[in-house]
Formats: C-alpha cells, sequence, structure tokens
C-alpha cells in the first residue's frame, strides 16, 4: 500500500485516523477496557488479567501510548499507565459528531 497524503486531510482527520488506528486491536480495546474498570494507573496487573506476554503487552501499550489515548509515569522501575483525560474527551467528541453526522435516507 502507499503513502498516505496526510497533507490533504485535516489535522483533526489526521489525528482521528491515528487514534481510531491505535484502537483498532482487540487487545489494545481490552487493555483500555482493565484501565477503565480499574478507574486508577494500572501498572503490572495487565499480564495476570489478559494472559498476554509482558513484551506482547508492552507493544500495545506503546502504540496506546503514541496515539496520545493513554499516559505513562515511571515508579521505580515500573511504568503506569491511565488514560490521558484530554485525548480521550476528544476521541469521544470527534466520534459522537461523526456519528450523529449520519441521518438515514433512502438512498439505497
Amino acid at each position: 500500500m502507499g503513502l498516505t497524503k496526510t497533507e490533504i486531510f485535516t489535522e483533526e482527520q489526521n489525528r482521528l485516523a491515528t487514534m481510531l488506528k491505535a484502537l483498532a486491536h482487540p487487545a489494545r480495546i481490552a487493555i483500555l477496557q482493565q484501565i477503565i474498570k480499574a478507574n486508577a494507573c494500572i501498572c503490572g496487573q495487565l499480564v495476570d488479567e489478559l494472559g498476554l506476554a509482558q513484551a506482547t503487552i508492552s507493544q500495545h501499550l506503546k502504540e496506546l501510548k503514541n496515539a496520545g489515548i493513554i499516559q505513562g509515569t515511571i515508579e521505580g522501575v515500573t511504568v503506569c499507565y491511565c488514560i490521558e483525560p484530554t485525548a480521550w474527551k476528544i476521541l469521544q467528541h470527534n466520534m459522537a459528531t461523526f456519528f450523529s453526522s449520519y441521518s438515514p435516507n433512502n438512498c439505497c
């Protein structure tokens, strides 16, 4: 597949696409669900909760962090992750706006 011409899209469209791409894996959805369920920062519990290898979880956390959906803090040798509230609010707003912009008609 060729390179995406991101410069022809708005900043908002590019940001939303980046976030949705990060969400497009069931392990990442499961990770976010665990963080939300805990209602606190998650440090090392994800391996036990999800049954995935530490390296796999670390890679998924990296993707979520790079997309700005989660944030991490270092506590000793451990990195703890939680939802990045501003990014979450932007994602929530953009998706609500996107889905509510459609109204069914009889076109097809």
